[in-house]
């Protein structure tokens, strides 16, 4: 315990002797899952570094199509590989900039004051439970939860049997609050979502085979605008941001 102890430490004293510009500031793009954790990763770099750090976040369909439009930002970190395949094909990637930062695990929950119980299996009674009621879920066609969660649905074979009961959300967070204030009967979020609003709970966790590996890839955006990215990169990927990661119940990879 010491020696990681001592490792964090020494991490964290590395990014504080970065010599950046006085006040230096860096722009991230955020996919709307990474909120909590995100905000305190800038708050800890912001306290070793000499840089102000901006995060905006969203579903990352819409951040790569503002980044695509030249939208300011300096780092990327998408919650799938889809869309920051979409901007390293359109070369807007710094080169070797890429990797893979955290993984997660996609949850059906519902609101905290339900009784529902449901086990995730082939052909589970989801459409049952629902009755006439509906299933929150970021957009299946574009937003990464969504994907993940039509692909699970699909090869557990109640996709159809509940589409037409789909609220189809910007992103994850906006169908988290659906199930949080009891508009919708269950809803399909990540791990970590789960975690952050004590209005819903956890029902079942999907099946990691039954969907994509979730995988969230962070890269530096071209041409390359504060000489700040490079360092809050690293450091996102270092020791000392592990902690928090695995406090808010990601995955560092």
């Amino acid at each position: 315990m010491f020696r990681m102890l001592a490792a964090i430490t020494m991490t964290a004293s590395s990014f504080a002797s970065v010599s950046l510009p006085a006040a230096a500031e860096v722009t991230i793009f955020a996919a709307a899952s990474l909120k909590e954790a995100m905000d305190e990763q800038a708050k800890k770099f912001e306290s070793v570094a000499r840089s102000r750090v901006i995060v905006a976040y969203g579903g990352s369909n819409a951040l790569a199509r503002q980044i695509e439009a030249g939208a300011p930002a300096d780092v990327f970190v998408s919650a799938d590989e889809d869309w920051m395949d979409y901007l390293d094909r359109r070369r807007l990637l710094v080169p070797g900039s890429r990797s893979n930062l955290l993984g997660n695990e996609l949850v059906l929950i519902a609101p905290a004051s339900s009784r529902a119980t449901l086990r995730i299996t082939p052909g589970f009674a989801l459409a049952t439970a629902l009755g006439g009621d509906k299933l929150a879920m970021a957009n299946p066609d574009s937003v990464p939860a969504g994907k993940y969660g039509r692909s699970a649905l699909e090869r557990l074979g109640v996709w159809t049997s509940i589409e037409k009961q789909v609220v189809r959300t910007d992103n994850v967070r906006a169908a988290l609050a659906l199930v949080a204030r009891g508009e919708a009967a269950f809803g399909i979020v990540y791990k970590t979502d789960a975690l952050a609003d004590k209005s819903v709970r956890v029902v079942d966790t999907f099946p990691a085979p039954t969907h994509a590996p979730i995988v969230y890839p962070a890269a530096l955006v071209a041409p390359g605008r504060s000489p700040a990215a490079k360092t809050l990169l690293d450091f996102l990927r270092s020791g000392a941001a592990r902690p928090i990661w695995e406090k808010y119940g990601f995955v560092p990879l």
